[in-house]
């Protein structure tokens, strides 16, 4: 049937033709039902922005009624887990750089006779202010359990101390970021996002091309060995991505006024495990795809969950444990901790620890991973 030459019978035969088509291309076939379902699971599952049981430390230096009451009413909030006990001052402080705590609970030894003597104590709520997201409804909610913390305590001979006022006083000190400026959470980790993308997608792409340029061909008629293919691919991208986080340093710091509290050397030095394990993620891509089409559509599957789980763009510590447990899988988790800590806490190599060996132990299993994928598509 034809109107004015155009033919529906040549429609026809054309739309047939790309529904073959696309029913053979397996990789597109996959990316177009498996992306939704993944898109779904992460928003619809693991992304808070209400987070609740937050790991809270505890030195309660009274341990007498109404510190225990002034905990379990904050406990009764579920905006906080009181799961660490420091004994001093230097290890609450140690475990909040690190990111293990985010708020730290002080009550004073002599909380509960001040308080039976109406003099009005204060407990001291330090509250990790690197990420305002995560903290904000919890301060918020801790500021209104002390209308009625006392009521079922002050209760027979000590009605009297049940005033209109309250009783005491919750005193809240935001570290790191009192302002609550949300650069300040954003820049910093816009670092580690910027240097995923460049190392897992533009790599896996880069190293595909080749393949498809027919250039690989020259390399298998070359003694070349694997690992020379792969340091001699990676070295050029590591010095772009060190172009990259010296030019978003300087704008993080000149432009959005970004505070540098540590070192910038040892924020170079944590940088490099980084990007080689995101480099050996692409490398073990370009090995896995036929098309440079292929590689990106693989990246989208490791890049999409690193950015979204890692804290960066929502608050970790509101996702379930499930979610935590693969974001912990993820170099980007740990690097966003590191990157903060750095730059908004000042802490050292000793604290950075806690978040550079997992970052070291996927890079080494990307390494054989990758090394293993690429002598197998060499021969």
């Amino acid at each position: 049937m034809k109107i004015n030459g155009f033919s529906f019978f040549r429609l026809w035969g054309l739309m047939v033709k790309e529904f073959t088509q696309f029913k053979r291309d397996h990789s597109t076939f996959a990316m177009v039902i498996s992306l939704p379902i993944v898109q779904l699971i992460l928003f619809g599952l693991a992304i808070n922005t209400n987070p609740k049981y937050l790991p809270t430390a505890l030195m309660n230096h009274d341990n007498g009624q109404f510190s225990r009451t002034l905990v379990h009413q904050l406990e009764n909030t579920r905006y906080f887990r009181f799961d660490h006990f420091p004994k001093t001052e230097q290890e609450a402080k140690h475990l909040m750089q690190t990111h293990q705590v985010l708020f730290t609970l002080n009550i004073p030894s002599d909380f509960s006779r001040q308080l039976i003597r109406g003099k009005h104590p204060a407990a001291l709520l330090e509250v990790d202010g690197t990420d305002p997201v995560s903290v904000g409804y919890a301060i918020s909610a801790s500021s209104h359990v002390m209308q009625d913390a006392f009521q079922y305590d002050l209760i027979g001979p000590l009605s009297g101390l049940n005033p209109k006022a309250v009783p005491v006083t919750l005193s809240v000190q935001t570290n790191y970021n009192p302002s609550a400026i949300t650069q300040y959470n954003i820049v910093p980790g816009l670092l580690g996002t910027v240097l995923t993308m460049t190392f897992v997608m533009v790599a896996s792409m880069a190293l595909t091309r080749e393949r498809e340029r027919g250039t690989m061909e020259s390399l298998l008629a070359t003694p070349i060995l694997p690992v020379e293919v792969i340091l001699g691919k990676s070295i050029p991208f590591i010095v772009v991505g060190y172009l990259q986080v010296m030019m978003v340093i300087l704008i993080a710091i000149y432009f959005f006024k970004v505070p540098m509290l540590g070192s910038v050397w040892l924020l170079l030095a944590m940088t490099m495990p980084f990007m080689l394990a995101n480099l050996f993620v692409g490398i073990m891509i370009s090995t896995l795809a036929k098309t440079q089409l292929e590689a990106s559509q693989i990246s989208i599957f490791f890049f999409l969950p690193s950015m979204l789980l890692s804290g960066f763009a929502f608050p970790f510590k509101g996702m379930p444990l499930w979610a935590q447990w693969l974001a912990n899988l993820l170099p980007l988790t740990h690097f966003i901790n590191i990157i903060r800590g750095i730059m908004l806490k000042g802490i050292g190599w000793m604290d950075t620890w806690v978040d550079l060996w997992p970052i070291l132990l996927f890079m080494l299993v990307m390494l054989v991973v990758s090394v293993k994928r690429y002598r197998r598509t060499l021969d």
